[in-house]
């Protein structure tokens, strides 16, 4: 029970700031603001239904993770062009198209798309999932692909875009709080690309070393831990999750320059980076026990360094100490 017990704190005070947002913040949209609304909605509907009926035929279930990247792309678009391209929204546009196509290449390298888009490379946790005793049943799983990685996924993707959607109406200049925010998002989106290739090199070499019959162990270091503990990796175990939620963070902060705060610092668009960070509390759990089973050194590595802060370098001998004492 011990180990649920920083999950559910960390939950508690999600919801509970979420719950500021809404009521301190206040949700007095404009017409302009709810037209633009109706127009995600309706794109991320037709993506829904598109991800659950392809998923199902194929049995592939990244179609989701292949739109995952490309929709922000289009829907920071639509909100800049409807607000009549102000610069805020069209610095937040920008990044979010930089962020799109990072993650776009670093999931086609790896054999995501194919001409015949229901087909590509699936993300392995999905057969994962799918070998879950809850999900032997062909209809649970319908379930879960219809109301979670279809529905519940798509309603994220454009929850990411509500701190720019409550913007829409701003007359503020730019402000300290936007450089602020831009230059954040933008040293994410560096730490992101970082660690994406020290992550790619990493397996790439390892496939390499693991031809011709070798085993693990028998391989040399890094690569024969398994895992990767090289650049970014070696000092936190996702630095790209945490890129991941400080990008679309950053985004909200900027809300503070454009004056949409009815309250301090809350406003209803709080609602959104939340979930992405409610979404990665979550899923990293699942990553790290796949890699526990994989990997005897993991549990070290897991209980030396730090999931997002760069605190100390990981050293198999000081973290091997330090879980056996």
């Amino acid at each position: 029970m011990k180990k649920f017990i920083p999950t559910i704190f960390t939950v508690i005070i999600i919801v509970t700031l979420a719950v500021l947002g809404f009521t301190l913040g206040g949700l007095n949209l404009s017409q302009t603001q709810l037209d633009t609304l109706l127009i995600l909605a309706i794109v991320a509907g037709s993506a829904a239904a598109y991800c659950f009926i392809v998923g199902e035929i194929s049995r592939n279930n990244s179609q989701m993770d292949k739109l995952w990247s490309i929709l922000p792309i289009a829907y920071t678009w639509i909100i800049a062009a409807k607000s009549e391209m102000k610069p805020r929204l069209v610095i937040i546009a920008v990044i979010a198209t930089l962020w799109g196509i990072r993650l776009t290449y670093n999931f086609a390298r790896k054999g995501a798309y194919h001409w015949k888009f229901w087909e590509g490379r699936e993300d392995y946790r999905w057969e994962i999932v799918r070998k879950f005793k809850v999900f032997q049943n062909p209809v649970s799983w319908a379930f879960f692909d219809l109301f979670f990685i279809a529905i519940y996924q798509n309603f994220l993707v454009v929850t990411m875009t509500f701190p720019a959607v409550a913007m829409m109406d701003s007359t503020a200049p730019l402000g300290a709080w936007d450089y602020v925010g831009a230059s954040l998002a933008a040293g994410f989106l560096l730490l992101e690309t970082i660690a994406d290739e020290y992550q790619w090199k990493f397996h790439q070499n390892k496939k390499k070393l693991l031809q011709n019959g070798n085993k693990l162990e028998d391989i040399e270091e890094p690569y024969n831990k398994g895992f990767n503990t090289t650049g970014p990796w070696g000092y936190m175990r996702h630095p790209n999750y945490l890129g991941e939620q400080g990008i679309w963070m950053s985004f909200y902060i900027m809300s503070i320059s454009a004056g949409v705060n009815a309250y301090g610092v809350f406003n209803w668009s709080w609602f959104g980076p939340l979930l992405i960070v409610f979404l990665f509390l979550a899923s990293s759990p699942l990553g790290e026990s796949i890699s526990n089973k994989k990997y005897p050194e993991y549990k070290y590595y897991v209980n030396y360094v730090f999931k997002y802060l760069p605190l100390r370098k990981y050293d198999y001998e000081k973290a091997k100490a330090a879980l056996e004492k």
